[in-house]
């Protein structure tokens, strides 16, 4: 994360993002539904706690299901959920899946 943008004046740098902690989560897990909680905070670049308390979140929400595998959890995305605010609200998360949740390698080869 530190190609994050940042804005102030007055000498003071902020650190921000369009996409929200929740919103990269569920892209990490998206892209890999058996990733340990510990492997989505590193690439999301949060706490392995503040990871499992947006996984918490995300499940009471609906938009995500964990099912035990043995040992590990293997979690399903539910695309049709819909986003919380009142500003995107009639869209479904499947549209935000669909639009960062495939191969970086396969999209940027595309350049």
């Amino acid at each position: 994360m530190s190609d994050m943008a940042t804005t102030g004046g007055n000498g003071s740098t902020r650190n921000w993002t369009f996409l929200t902690n929740h919103a990269h989560v569920l892209l990490v897990i998206a892209r890999n539904p058996t990733a340990r909680l510990r492997d989505v905070a590193d690439e999301v670049g949060v706490t392995e706690r503040a990871a499992q308390a947006i996984v918490a979140d995300l499940e009471a929400g609906g938009y995500l299901r964990r099912t035990r595998v043995g040992r590990r959890n293997e979690y399903t995305v539910n695309p049709s959920g819909h986003f919380r605010h009142p500003a995107e609200s009639y869209r479904q998360i499947g549209d935000l899946l669909a639009l960062f949740a495939g191969n970086p390698e396969e999209e940027s080869a595309a350049f």
